[in-house]
């Protein structure tokens, strides 16, 4: 942390001061336009009476040209005697660059606290390896970069990327635009430099790329949400994905700033094929610090995100027409370019993969008429010449168990699902966007005591895109298979510790990774005693809304047992002849009745009440295909077991 020596003078000039170790560098000043009155002249020229002013409110700095790099070990600070004085420098950025476009820059500090009252300089140790020929102050937004005096000291050197400065303990991203130009709409992509400053200053990604706004209502917030995209792909931090697009998801509703968080690691929980990257970070932006942010995943395909085919322009039949596809069950569908609306629930999908650019009409043809044909067999419930071979349960399930544990009101406004290349099934997933959910939301707050004897997503309560909770009730409510399948996977979910407990012990965990970053986050944003967006409370501190969510978990956990019919005091394995306990689980496509003793016999029953297979306990079953199946034994315990 840097140290912060100030001394108290009280209207006292800045030649009153005794020297303070070495002598400030000397330099051609350089900054952004300044009023008439202010020029940047005077944040050089040791009057504290006179300060540098910028015409515009915010992106502006004032700094300093060394005419070469120097590695910078401190830096001194006036504030103007303007109004609030030192709240003027509370979040100020002083950035280093070797470019001077500063197209380079990176934060030597940040001022994180408004310094005590009074008129005098406030120094600042700096801690950063590398050299910079250019030094500026960005200041804090919305004063226009008042400053009265700045001071640079440090020792001539190009340094070297050993230590560089991270705001807190998290990765910190900065973007740096072309002319400053601040990202103004969903289409428009503006050109500048990516940073990524991570692993407590050691690692540095610094690449060109593009960022632009993203989202829908998010937009509307002033805390905005982007889109960056590299010019060329990367690996960033530790995701598994090598991608050229991300998210940075702004959270500002969510004043916990983890709710996406939590809900993408219940989807990992419950074993879902594929849940977005998330890792939360420090956001600076043109010298301006922005929050606390969570860098995600772009919903796109590729072989370590949604792992399909991404097709070719050239794949307009046979095979290579069956896929891959990525869409989303969209309530915003109308305001995308490439989107169609099913015949029968008229519920409208937006098709993500294929590009909009590049999808021919062959391929939209198909994807239309598939989920058309799906729709048409949604009340034929035999598991095989229904709708169940074209549809995949067990991905649309796991989708409702985690938007369900979140009380997210939006489950079926925003629904992905994708179809793979010679696969007959759609697929659900991944999950996305809990900004609301956690009981973050007017309309359905309380969840547990809103949505009563239901689902939150079929009480009437939550929003859902146009047919898609018709949809919905035909899987999850009218087909019996479904309803037992729902059962068996909570369960299963339920005895491999997804609890009230794991979920508040995550809430913890995270909670200790975020607690500086959140406390600069609401700096920033000071909205911790208003509600903003859908929130049905202000809970006053970050720790307030902590609570709420922990509060939330215990009551919702019970009540979705309730629902779903399941009671944990029941869930004890069977005894088999006073001898040993045992359960039928699923590995692979093998039924493995696990604890029984040799000697009790099997049978393994289809749904359309076929046997299937037929052994004994002290071996595994024969290789089923996917399906639900009943298993019963000699001994008369009967179990339910789903194979993918």
């Amino acid at each position: 942390m840097t140290r912060i020596q100030t001394f108290l003078c009280a209207a006292m000039s800045m030649a009153a001061f005794p020297a303070v170790a070495d002598t400030p560098l000397q330099g051609t000043p350089l900054g952004s336009e300044a009023t008439s009155q202010h020029q940047i002249e005077y944040l050089f020229d040791g009057n504290t009476s006179t300060y540098f002013e910028t015409r515009k409110a915010n992106y502006t700095w004032g700094g300093l040209d060394l005419g070469e790099a120097h590695v910078i070990t401190r830096i001194g600070l006036f504030p103007a005697n303007y109004g609030t004085t030192t709240g003027l420098m509370e979040l100020a950025v002083i950035q280093g660059a070797n470019n001077p476009d500063f197209s380079d820059a990176i934060p030597l500090l940040m001022i994180k606290e408004r310094p005590a009252e009074g008129m005098c300089m406030y120094y600042y140790d700096v801690d950063c390896s590398r050299g910079f020929r250019y030094i500026r102050y960005c200041g804090k937004p919305d004063t226009r970069c008042r400053l009265a005096e700045l001071e640079i000291y440090g020792v001539k050197g190009e340094g070297d990327d050993s230590h560089l400065y991270q705001v807190t303990n998290l990765p910190t991203v900065v973007v740096n635009t072309v002319d400053a130009e601040e990202p103004y709409d969903k289409e428009h992509d503006i050109p500048g430099n990516i940073l990524i400053i991570s692993e407590n200053g050691t690692e540095l990604l610094d690449k060109p790329g593009t960022i632009r706004e993203r989202g829908n209502a998010s937009r509307e917030f002033p805390k905005k949400p982007w889109r960056i995209k590299f010019d060329k792909k990367q690996q960033v931090l530790d995701a598994p994905a090598k991608a050229k697009k991300w998210t940075l998801i702004n959270n500002y509703g969510d004043k916990t700033l983890m709710r996406n968080i939590l809900a993408f690691e219940t989807a990992r929980k419950l074993g879902m094929e594929y849940v977005p990257y998330c890792q939360a970070v420090d956001v600076i932006l043109n010298g301006e610090y922005k929050g606390c942010y969570q860098l995600c995943d772009q919903v796109e395909v590729n072989e370590n995100r949604v792992n399909i085919e991404e097709m070719e322009t050239t794949d307009i039949s046979g095979e290579a027409l069956t896929g891959g596809y990525l869409v989303e069950v969209d309530g915003y569908a109308d305001q995308e370019v490439s989107w169609f609306r099913t015949a029968h629930y008229g519920i409208p999908v937006t098709i993500k993969s294929p590009d909009e650019d590049e999808i021919t009409p062959e391929q939209t043809k198909y994807i239309s008429q598939y989920f058309n044909t799906l729709e048409q067999q949604m009340k034929n419930t035999d598991p095989v010449t229904g709708y169940r071979r074209m549809f995949d349960n067990r991905s649309f399930i796991q989708h409702m168990f985690v938007n369900e544990i979140a009380g997210n009101t939006d489950t079926y406004w925003s629904t992905y699902m994708y179809k793979r290349r010679g696969d007959d099934k759609i697929y659900t997933g991944p999950v996305w966007d809990f900004d609301i959910a956690w009981d973050n939301d007017y309309r359905t707050w309380h969840v547990w005591q809103k949505s009563g004897d239901t689902y939150l997503w079929n009480c009437g309560a939550g929003s859902s895109a146009n047919g898609m909770l018709y949809f919905a009730q035909r899987i999850l409510l009218k087909d019996p298979g479904t309803v037992q399948e729902t059962l068996e996977l909570w369960r299963d979910a339920r005895r491999d510790a997804l609890s009230a407990e794991w979920l508040i012990n995550l809430v913890d965990r995270t909670a200790e990774e975020l607690a500086e970053s959140a406390t600069l986050n609401f700096r920033r944003w000071p909205i911790l005693n208003d509600r903003v967006h859908m929130n049905p409370q202000a809970a006053g501190s970050y720790e307030g809304e902590l609570e709420v969510v922990r509060n939330y978990i215990r009551n919702q956990m019970p009540h979705l047992d309730k629902v779903i019919g399941y009671d944990p005091a029941q869930d004890a394995l069977p005894s088999v002849g006073g001898e040993t306990t045992g359960r039928v689980t699923v590995d692979g496509a093998r039924v493995l009745t696990e604890g029984y003793a040799p000697g009790i016999t099997y049978n393994i029953y289809g749904l359309d009440g076929r046997l299937s297979a037929s052994g004994d306990c002290g071996e595994p079953s024969a290789t089923l295909s996917a399906g639900v199946y009943i298993v019963r034994l000699s001994s008369g315990v009967s179990e339910k077991v789903f194979i993918r």
